[in-house]
């Protein structure tokens, strides 16, 4: 991997822990209310989810999965570009100026763990976490196209 290449993933790196750090000041334990719960005996009932602080070990894992789907996103639409395919997303302007790039592609995990957030905030603890695994997937799912699609043939004249 060329040594540039290298040092924009380790700055990809360095400023979603930066950003993610500033999330952590939104989890205040000192603030948080604990309802009890009531416990029933009754075999066929199912329990409301429990409460869970928004940095637990899951979501940590699902942010980072997300994370590291954007990278992937971004490295095969590179791949893509670099192989004469035309982006459909986005203009191919703002996928050929790379820290326009990257800032989109960290726009977007920011926005995903934003919208889990949201969701953790509101009580909808279940969409919190399938915001990240759908992120994931699709971003995955994007990825894998972008590699295997082939250059475009030459189009020559007679």
């Amino acid at each position: 991997m060329p040594r540039m290449l290298r040092v924009q993933h380790i700055l990809l790196l360095l400023v979603l822990v930066i950003y993610c750090q500033e999330l952590f000041a939104q989890e205040n334990s000192a603030t948080t209310v604990v309802t009890p719960t009531t416990q029933t005996s009754s075999a066929g009932s199912t329990s409301p989810e429990q409460p869970h602080k928004f940095w637990d070990t899951e979501n940590i894992l699902l942010f980072t999965g997300v994370g590291g789907a954007r990278m992937l996103d971004y490295a095969s639409t590179r791949h893509l570009r670099n192989q004469g395919n035309d982006e459909w997303l986005l203009t191919n302007s703002v996928v050929d100026n790379r820290p326009l790039f990257v800032g989109i592609e960290l726009a977007g995990t920011g926005a995903s763990i934003g919208v889990s957030y949201l969701f953790h905030r509101t009580g909808h603890h279940s969409l919190e976490r399938w915001v990240s695994i759908a992120h994931i997937g699709v971003g995955v799912f994007g990825s894998v196209r972008n590699y295997r699609l082939k250059p475009p043939l030459a189009v020559t004249q007679p």
